[in-house]
């Protein structure tokens, strides 16, 4: 098995850009799918904060 951190100290290859967009393109779809969970789920540390506050002041 060959060492990978011997590359550490060599310049960086350029990434092709065909290959660079599609990455680009599956991070913008990965962060859409997190920001619409996030939209339609419950903010639970939110939610039991405000219970807490509520329960704390009756």
């Amino acid at each position: 098995m060959e060492n990978p951190f011997r590359d550490i100290d060599k310049p960086l290859k350029s990434v092709p850009p065909e290959l660079k967009s599609k990455v680009m393109n599956d991070i913008a779809i990965a962060k859409l799918f997190m920001e619409l969970a996030e939209l339609f789920s419950y903010n639970l540390a939110d939610v039991i904060e405000t219970v807490m506050n509520k329960r704390g002041k009756n």
